[in-house]
């Protein structure tokens, strides 16, 4: 594996709500500095930093990745589940249960 992949990627919601994986270090710094300027915050400056200094090798992926998820999870950006999205709208098919 290569040192800037994460071992599990990070889906997040992009555009108008489609979830994407983030793989790496360097995917995870592109969202980063796609963020805009006026929602920038503390979350968003430590999670930067932790991917810059990932690139450089200064600290491991993995924990630029926790900090990476940190961030959008502190946004709102993480993506449910594939698994829970699928099982739910398996559910939603079936119609209400009738006892």
């Amino acid at each position: 594996m290569k040192p800037d992949m994460f071992r599990h990627p990070v889906t997040i919601l992009v555009g108008l709500g489609f979830p994407a994986e983030v793989r790496n270090v360097l995917d995870a710094c592109r969202h980063l500095a796609e963020w805009p300027v006026s929602l920038r915050d503390t979350a968003h400056a430590v999670a930067l930093k932790a991917c810059q200094a990932a690139l450089r090798g200064e600290i491991e992926a993995e924990t630029a990745r926790g900090l990476f998820a940190a961030f959008a999870d502190k946004h709102d950006l993480l993506a449910a589940d594939a698994d829970v999205i699928v099982a739910s709208h398996r559910r939603e098919d079936r119609g209400p249960r009738v006892r």
